[in-house]
């Protein structure tokens, strides 16, 4: 005899129940079949809410029950032709008659024990049960409705029974001797010794189907649900789960036991004892073959099986010194949570045993609270104990395989996952089986961690890397397209999966968690968009609270640099080529290192020097090895060089240059930026921070070589006219520079500890002597390299080198996701 459980969506609605059916038909015509079912989807908790109703006497109790009488009324009526119903009907308005009765009682009383709440709670599985009954009955001769108080014995324990094996094994052979082809069972229920109606705990039905199953020593137990499967994780929190072929019982076991909803963690003991194998399969995609849980799991490589968590979980921390070397104070401790019917889900002591965690359910923590608080009032009194701490608003998060115990560092890899996404681990605990690894941490962090260890466990071959952009200037706007001309080769070649997720300009931002389609990215600006506002920005970028985030910074705002201690400190990596967080104070330069340092982000800013140029990833690795900076000699500006590099004093204004420079984007729409030297100075600050020195902007002396009438213009266009004004200065100084055979540079420098700006003439000796274009070149002096300076050459201006400067850096930070 086969045994069948149909889970509350597989018999939600009409149509589900006709699929059903179909399951049951071709099944019997395989063998007997015990058919086990659920209450109707969501039946169970609206009559447990209308019993607490009713017990406050709250009569919109009645409406809940309408629903209810309404919803087994209606299926009835859809599911059983017309000329057939009278005999259903009359047998469900006993039924829910009955029901009403007993919530009047509770209601005029106001008070509900559990021995009432297991007499109501299972009226779902009986009505679901004598409806599918009936319709079966339509169509099938052989059909019997079959009673589990009759057969399921257990104790008088109100709300999660146990079960007397012996007594109900027997019960279940001589019942299930009738010649019935197929049984429909509810499950949930069964009765104590003096008849009286008990319950085997939520979720039940499973339990029953098992009990059975074990009982008759059934070939194997399928459970229909509405997923194909045991899954890798709650594809709630992990879109990327995917079905678990093979498992054994431990590893199912461990997984109901932490929140995997798919089955009911006792259903497995019966079945285990007698080794019969689980089938877990899909009602509505009957075709898929599940997943199969039995003695030996299949042993395909994976370390982890699955990956599991509970959520609204209370910690209770008791600690003080007279816990140590005492005898017996764990025990009561278990003993008295024990008492008040309260499981312990999680426990960690310190070695010392000066303090011990336990994990419960949230919902019983003030039930905990008093209990413990009463058992060790003395001790807390006489100071001995410490007051009971409780945290709340956490989570379990679990790692499941029997594989685990052959693998060395599965838990250095967990904790370094986690760690690596910002997420605090506050007590962590691990059977000596090695069979599962399980952290307690923030409630609010499920979805980073489940996904963060989902995708390093299952995904390892692909990592998704999330990236919040704000500026969709000319650079963004490279950036964007830069990363959509790459995804695919970085998704083949690197196993990166680079998402926007966020986008922002000065006016409107976007969100996507799935990802912004690149093709058309500026739409999502326009047409779905939110207005921007920074605050706000921030704010929905760290609730969405996705793993391996980075945020990318295209603007020149002081506002956005201000925010990055606070993205950093939410473990999100900060990518940018505003220079303003680098040029700041000294004091807040080094913040933001160390803060970086801290939670394990990274605050890469490589385009704030040379563009695309990598100038400071070099000078880095110098200073990582040992080495140490001697000397600076450096063109940093792109645009000024340009400027130089065209201007001959002859053919061309110097302000028609300007210009010129202007338009192709080589400087700032304020080309006085450029030309003040302020941009130069904040680049050879930059350096000489990295370099290891502690320099303020004012330690920098900038030479100015523009007049300062122009540089006071009121408008750019007034200085455009101005700088005409003053064009002999400027063919002065170009034909000072020809006549000694040299060119014009813009240089900073950095020597014997003091750094400066300015215009300087260069002969044809020096490497700054070619620089063509628009190039910047940056030589240092070390104490590896005195006499032959280390040079660093290429372009150091436009949008295009400085996007790729932007994904350089977003690549960098990637590699390290990848390798966690």
């Amino acid at each position: 005899m086969q045994v069948l459980k149909f889970g509350g969506t597989s018999v939600g609605t009409p149509h589900n129940i006709r699929l059903v059916k179909e399951i049951i038909q071709e099944k019997s015509l395989q063998d007997s079949t015990v058919v086990v079912v659920s209450a109707f989807g969501g039946v169970t908790n609206r009559l447990i809410q209308s019993s607490k109703l009713a017990a406050s006497g709250d009569e919109s109790y009645q409406v809940i029950l309408t629903q209810i009488v309404e919803q087994h009324i209606e299926t009835a009526q859809q599911l059983i032709d017309l000329k057939n119903q009278s005999p259903i009907m009359g047998q469900l308005r006993l039924l829910l008659n009955e029901l009403e009765d007993i919530l009047r009682g509770v209601f005029l009383v106001r008070e509900i024990s559990n021995k009432t709440l297991d007499k109501i709670s299972c009226y779902g599985e009986i009505l679901s049960a004598r409806i599918i009954t009936y319709f079966l009955q339509e169509s099938e001769v052989s059909v019997a409705l079959a009673d589990p108080k009759q057969f399921i014995h257990t104790d008088k324990q109100h709300g999660k029974a146990n079960v007397y094996f012996e007594e109900t094994n027997k019960a279940i052979l001589d019942y299930f001797v009738a010649p019935f082809k197929i049984f429909v069972c509810p499950g949930f229920l069964a009765s104590a010794s003096n008849g009286e109606t008990t319950t085997l705990g939520r979720g039940g039905s499973d339990y029953t189907a098992a009990i059975i199953a074990a009982a008759l020593d059934a070939p194997c137990i399928e459970i229909w649900t509405d997923v194909s499967g045991m899954m890798t994780a709650n594809p709630q929190w992990v879109p990327n789960a995917y079905v678990i072929e093979e498992m054994d019982y431990e590893e199912a076991m461990e997984l109901t036991h932490f929140g995997a909803k798919v089955l009911y963690p006792p259903s497995i003991q019966p079945v285990l004892r007698k080794g019969i194998p689980v089938f877990i399969k899909n009602t509505f995609k009957k075709t898929d073959p599940g997943t199969k849980i039995h003695g030996l799991g299949k042993k395909n490589g994976q370390i982890i099986k699955g990956l599991s968590c509970i959520e609204n979980i209370a910690l209770l921390n008791l600690s003080g010194s007279s816990m140590v070397g005492i005898p017996h104070f764990s025990y009561r401790l278990f003993e008295t949570l024990a008492s008040v019917q309260i499981s312990v889900i999680l426990i960690t002591q310190a070695s010392s045993e000066h303090s011990i965690c336990v994990a419960i359910d949230q919902e019983e923590m003030q039930k905990a609270k008093e209990a413990i608080e009463s058992a060790f009032s003395e001790e807390i009194r006489q100071q001995k104990l410490n007051p009971l701490r409780i945290d709340t608003d956490l989570a379990i998060v679990a790692l499941v395989g029997s594989n685990m115990k052959e693998q060395i560092g599965v838990s250095g890899r967990m904790l370094s996952i986690l760690g690596n996404n910002g997420i605090n681990i506050i007590a962590i605990a691990q059977g000596s089986s090695e069979k599962n690894i399980s952290a307690v941490i923030q409630k609010n962090q499920i979805k980073k961690a489940m996904n963060s260890l989902h995708e390093s466990f299952f995904l390892s071959d692909i990592k998704r890397v999330n990236l919040f952009v704000v500026g969709t200037g000319n650079v963004g706007k490279a950036l964007l397209k830069q990363i959509d001309l790459q995804t695919e080769y970085l998704k083949e070649k690197h196993h990166l999966d680079l998402k926007i997720v966020g986008i922002a300009n000065s006016r409107k931002m976007h969100f996507e968690e799935e990802g912004i389609d690149l093709t058309t990215p500026f739409s999502y600006l326009e047409e779905k968009a939110q207005k921007m506002e920074t605050h706000l920005f921030l704010e929905q970028m760290i609730n969405m609270n996705l793993r391996n985030s980075i945020f990318i910074d295209n603007t020149a705002e002081e506002s956005i640099a201000l925010t990055y201690d606070v993205v950093l400190r939410k473990s999100i990596s900060v990518v940018t080529p505003n220079k303003i967080a680098c040029t700041g104070k000294y004091a807040d330069y080094k913040k933001l290192k160390t803060v970086a340092l801290r939670y394990k982000s990274h605050f890469h800013f490589e385009t704030n020097v040379g563009a695309g140029l990598p100038i400071i990833n070099t000078l880095n690795d110098l200073i990582k090895s040992g080495d140490e900076i001697l000397g600076i000699e450096a063109v940093l500006s792109g645009s000024l060089n340009f400027i130089f590099n065209n201007y001959d004093g002859e053919e061309s204004l110097f302000s028609e240059v300007v210009k010129q420079a202007q338009i192709e984007g080589y400087t700032e729409p304020d080309p006085r930026i450029d030309l003040s030297g302020v941009d130069v100075k904040r680049k050879v600050l930059i350096l000489l921070r990295e370099s290891g020195f502690e320099m303020e902007m004012d330690d920098i002396e900038a030479v100015p070589f523009i007049p300062e009438e122009c540089m006071k213009a009121v408008t750019v266009d007034n200085f455009f006219s101005l700088l005409e004004k003053h064009e002999a200065v400027f063919q002065k100084k170009m034909k000072e520079a020809e006549e000694a055979g040299k060119k014009l540079k813009y240089v900073a420098t950095y020597k014997n500890g003091k750094a400066e700006t300015g215009l300087r003439l260069i002969e044809k000796s020096h490497p700054l002597y070619n620089l063509e274009g628009k190039d910047n070149i940056v030589l240092f002096t070390t104490k590896r390299y005195p006499e032959q300076p280390l040079v660093v050459k290429g372009a150091g201006a436009g949008a295009d080198v400085t996007a790729s400067g932007i994904f350089g850096d977003i690549m960098r930070i990637a590699n390290t996701f990848r390798e966690n």
